[in-house]
């Protein structure tokens, strides 16, 4: 080939190639401006968003619902944990069994009172030319305690308890100051001016039949306690026939029904006629009944019958047992007003 064939060879080269990289460059900036928005396009079965494939872009909008769940989540337990320091809001009836409560607690300790009184006319109708010196006058609340006292002469000591219920007092004694509010009157005469004697009730005094007034020094230690509480009872009840095998002809006045826990208290009591006081222990095994009293209502069951015969209508007993009781070996049926602290 000639040199001259060379050099127009060289120049169709170059033409055709110029004529190819006009249209090149003229679709570059076009590419660009397109690509402004995310260019998708398939490379064989895979989808290609503009630099990269779409499998590899992270999916924002899983991952800020997941977020936005996290954070409901947090904001919860954060208002949970702020709900516990708020104090939960009493209903009514916790707030008056709380009320009661603190009653019973800032009654419960025990007080101790000594002094020296003169006495003066008895208030209560029927008692107009006795003397009476009042220790703990009538209250809404239940005392319980002991009074040790020394007085110029022999005196009576008085328990009041109530006041009863309307009908209540049927023949036992009852002290009254107007004819309205009625009280059942423990009296006991120890025919003595010095002691210790331990009583529950409204009311505590000391009493004597005389009209001329009398001294009395006294030191009492006591506790107050609401009626409602369940370790307090009070009220007035009728005998009935006693239910136990060898006692049909007697009367009983059940206070605290036989149970497997034993009780323990005090009690004040006031009846229509003197009785006896009954206290249940047990229930004991068969080896154990030989040569001692025992009390059974049906034959299978016995109890240690503990019998205390004061021989009066009206005083105060220490006792403990599974079961307490007042009776009487009469057949027609009596009316006891009482008292009771329970401590266990």
């Amino acid at each position: 080939m000639t040199k001259t064939s060379l050099v127009a060879l060289f120049a169709i080269v170059v033409l055709v190639a110029g004529s190819i990289a006009g249209p090149v460059a003229l679709l570059q900036p076009a590419d660009a401006m397109k690509s402004k928005g995310t260019e998708t396009r398939e490379i064989g079965s895979k989808k290609v968003c503009g630099d990269r494939l779409c499998s590899e872009i992270p999916k924002m909008t899983k991952s800020t619902e997941k977020k936005k769940e996290e954070e409901k989540k947090e904001k919860k337990s954060v208002e949970a944990e702020k709900a516990k320091d708020v104090p939960k809001k009493d209903t009514k009836a916790e707030t008056m069994e709380k009320a009661k409560v603190a009653v019973a607690q800032s009654t419960k300790f025990a007080r101790t009172v000594t002094g020296s009184m003169i006495s003066s006319v008895d208030p209560g109708i029927g008692h107009e030319t006795h003397q009476l010196a009042v220790i703990l006058p009538p209250s809404d609340k239940i005392y319980r305690g002991q009074l040790t006292y020394s007085a110029t002469e022999n005196v009576q000591l008085v328990v009041l308890n109530g006041p009863l219920k309307p009908g209540m007092d049927k023949g036992q004694a009852i002290w009254t100051p107007d004819g309205e509010t009625i009280y059942g009157l423990t009296f006991v005469d120890n025919q003595n001016s010095a002691g210790v004697f331990q009583f529950t009730g409204n009311a505590l005094a000391v009493h004597t039949k005389k009209e001329t007034p009398f001294t009395v020094t006294y030191s009492v230690s006591y506790t107050e306690h609401v009626v409602d509480n369940q370790k307090i009872l009070r009220g007035t009840i009728t005998s009935k026939q006693d239910p136990g095998i060898g006692h049909e002809t007697h009367q009983l006045a059940v206070i605290l029904p036989p149970r497997e826990q034993p009780y323990s208290g005090h009690l004040t009591y006031d009846a229509s006629e003197p009785i006896q006081l009954v206290s249940l222990i047990g229930p004991v095994s068969p080896k154990h009944m030989q040569g001692q009293p025992t009390w059974s209502s049906d034959g299978k069951t016995h109890y240690a019958l503990v019998f205390v015969d004061p021989k009066k209508s009206a005083g105060s007993w220490v006792f403990s047992g599974n079961a307490m009781a007042i009776h009487t070996m009469n057949e027609t049926p009596f009316t006891v007003s009482y008292a009771v602290v329970l401590t266990e």
